[in-house]
């Protein structure tokens, strides 16, 4: 498929583009090892920046990996479960942010700016709120596909490391509602505060989940099934535009919760579904600790944050790059004069 021009036809096109994927290159991250192993520091002393050089040359396919085309991905979109009452702000703010990120006034513009970041906001149909997923599902089929496949075409080849984001006001009910689905123990144990809901407005965000739950009980053994009926637009276009790095050869950085769970279907599609990608921080939403420690993602920033938007991947950019120039621009021991031990 040309990361152009994509349109999923259906669900199970879609599924079989998720179970056709790429390990990367062996030989690049070998290579990475090796050279590591003779720069002037004892072995190993560099940590995650060291495995972080190796994944991103492993996803790059190159011995000597690159980062001169870094880009942010927002995705927004609106939910109609919002009618529960399960976010302490109104819907409109979606709109509102997404006019706030053109004017270059929120926290990503300026994290992005630092880390050397394009920066693209996609709104998904913001006018028309997906349905409310207590009472009907929030994508049939072929909105779902359409959310997919717009995520699908914002990832493109020449990107050296990509960052999803995303803005939905409402958006951590769906995304603890898709936890829930795919890993189960109950909504309690993925739903969180959000943007700031009261214990009332939490209990509304438990009570919407499990409706969601019971009405689409049918669904739930499927995780493409569970994106539709439970998700978001913007949920559906990371899950997109996830899969159309594994295909381009992209090294992915997550954000917070949302973009977590909006990836996780293709984790309990493939076994190394989300390999390519790294947890670039774990937020202060309560489920995404849980979700991570759920998909076997380390986190490589913990800072409270609860932002979205994309900012705590944007953060890591900033490390993934330090990885980067220690790896290229270290001496070796013989270039360093330096004795081994």
């Amino acid at each position: 498929m040309s990361p152009q021009s994509t349109s999923f036809k259906s669900l199970e096109d879609l599924r079989a583009a998720c179970l056709d994927l790429s390990n990367g290159s062996d030989t690049a991250a070998a290579a990475v090892a090796r050279r590591q192993d003779t720069l002037t520091k004892p072995p190993g002393s560099l940590g995650r920046l060291e495995t972080t050089a190796a994944w991103l040359a492993r996803w790059q396919g190159r011995d000597m990996p690159e980062l001169g085309n870094v880009k942010v991905i927002v995705f927004a979109g609106n939910h109609g479960v919002t009618a529960q009452g399960v976010s302490a702000y109104p819907s409109e703010v979606t709109v509102q942010m997404v006019a706030n990120f053109a004017g270059g006034g929120a926290a990503i513009n300026q994290l992005a700016r630092i880390a050397g970041a394009k920066l693209d906001v996609i709104p998904l149909d913001l006018d028309h709120p997906t349905g409310d997923f207590t009472q009907v599902p929030a994508m049939d089929e072929k909105a779902f596909l359409a959310a997919v496949s717009a995520g699908y075409d914002a990832v493109t080849k020449d990107l050296d490391l990509v960052c999803f984001g995303e803005m939905g006001i409402g958006n951590t009910t769906p995304a603890a509602a898709i936890s829930t689905a795919l890993f189960g123990g109950g909504a309690e144990k993925w739903t969180g505060r959000g943007t700031g809901v009261d214990d009332a407005g939490m209990k509304r965000k438990v009570v919407a989940i499990e409706a969601g739950l019971k009405r689409h009980a049918d669904s739930l053994s499927d995780p493409l099934k569970i994106a539709a009926a439970l998700g978001g637009r913007e949920l559906a276009a990371i899950l997109g535009a996830t899969l159309a790095a594994r295909k381009n050869n992209v090294p992915v950085l997550l954000d917070g919760f949302v973009c977590t769970a909006a990836a996780a279907p293709l984790a309990r599609l493939h076994p190394t579904g989300l390999a390519h990608t790294i947890a670039a921080h774990v937020s202060a939403e309560a489920g995404h600790r849980r979700l991570l420690e759920a998909l076997g993602l380390p986190p490589l920033l913990d800072l409270g944050m609860r932002l979205g938007e994309g900012s705590g991947a944007c953060l890591a950019v900033n490390i993934v790059r330090s990885a980067l120039e220690c790896h290229t621009r270290m001496a070796s021991f013989a270039e360093a004069g330096v004795s081994e031990k």
